[in-house]
């Protein structure tokens, strides 16, 4: 005969303790692996690359083409909102990263013959967020024949945000730069500063990836891909600029010609901010570089026309398109010594990424 469970007082307090202390658990646990295996790169790191290329710069070439793309590791394209800007996703449906993926893949094929460097970020290898496709490998199918490098700045082996859903989990993400012609060096340099423990565990741990292109009069040709922060309260972006500025001035002191391609998370100087904002989002707002950063000759270098950047607090359709927040982060800057022959954003209506493409064209002063 089955006797009927009668729970006492003392069952309920270990179902409580149970009902609370796993999920504590659960954090701390995870706290701790994280931490145990943060990923802590160097300073500088020199960097070898994944693809060779035979070609070098010679004494003809008078014009090159810079593609700079922030891709959303395929996961951030007009069906998507995001936990972090106020929306609610985490990764998108199979269905929807399949056809960012396409999306971008064939953008990049497209304009892959008339460029000489590709400077891409968020470019995930092995995260949940992407279905650990190797976006990196994908991509570099079309790159046959180009020097090809991949650099990490975002690495967990599992990153609970957010808390109350099915989370990010493990993430590889990073840098990823193409190039027509061979690098005499490939350096890695870490931006100084990041959160406080244990949010700084699972942050970017941001940097620049910097190629030096020997060209025949022995001076050289830099070219920077980097990804600056963001969801800071401005200080990491300080510390951040100040660092790049003090390399950058040292590397044209030095006489090279210099190229960064970035996603700022920053305005340029001067630029308003709320250019392309929806009447609905005045409460928007992002800072701007300020405007005596740089010593003069140095040249912001953007379209004034397109929006690069779109917030994810809502997904895209015909009639939100006007009204969602968007506004300029990604652009150049480049050296006195360079000659800017234009610039232009691609305008794909963040078909697949939460920002657009921007194009360079450039020449070496004499």
């Amino acid at each position: 005969m089955l006797r009927r469970f009668i729970p006492t007082k003392r069952h309920l307090l270990w179902g409580l303790v149970l009902l609370l202390g796993l999920p504590l658990l659960y954090v701390v646990s995870v706290i701790a692996v994280g931490s145990l295996t943060n990923y802590r790169p160097p300073e500088n790191q020199a960097v070898s690359p994944d693809k060779q290329s035979e070609r070098l710069l010679s004494s003809d070439r008078d014009t090159f083409n810079v593609l700079l793309w922030n891709i959303g590791y395929c996961g951030l394209g007009e069906h998507s909102d995001f936990f972090y800007d106020g929306g609610k996703d985490v990764r998108p449906n199979p269905n929807n990263y399949d056809r960012y993926w396409t999306g971008v893949y064939n953008y990049i094929a497209k304009y892959r013959d008339s460029q000489d460097f590709v400077l891409l970020q968020e470019v995930d290898r092995a995260s949940r967020r992407s279905y650990n496709h190797d976006q990196y490998e994908g991509l570099g199918i079309m790159f046959d024949g180009w020097e090809a490098i991949h650099t990490l700045n975002y690495k967990n082996v599992w990153n609970p945000m957010p808390l109350t859903k099915m989370p990010l989990g493990k993430i590889q993400s990073g840098l990823a730069s193409f190039s027509r012609f061979a690098s005499s060096t490939i350096t890695r340099y870490s931006f100084p500063g990041n959160f406080s423990w244990p949010k700084s565990v699972f942050m970017l741990d941001r940097c620049f990836l910097v190629q030096e292109l020997l060209l025949p009069s022995g001076e050289r040709l830099y070219i920077i891909n980097s990804h600056n922060s963001s969801y800071d309260n401005g200080d990491l972006k300080a510390q951040q600029m100040d660092y790049l500025k003090a390399f950058l001035l040292k590397a044209y002191e030095e006489g090279n010609y210099i190229v960064v391609g970035a996603d700022w998370n920053q305005c340029p100087p001067n630029f308003p901010y709320y250019t392309f904002m929806g009447e609905k989002n005045q409460n928007y707002s992002q800072t701007n570089i300020e405007e005596d950063f740089m010593p003069e000759g140095w040249q912001w270098v953007y379209d004034k026309t397109e929006p690069t950047n779109r917030k994810l607090y809502q997904v895209l359709s015909e009639n939100q398109y006007e009204d969602t927040y968007k506004t300029l982060i990604d652009f150049y800057l480049v050296s006195p010594n360079i000659e800017v022959l234009g610039v232009k954003t691609k305008d794909l209506k963040f078909a697949s990424s939460d920002h657009q493409p921007v194009h360079l064209r450039f020449t070496l002063k004499d």
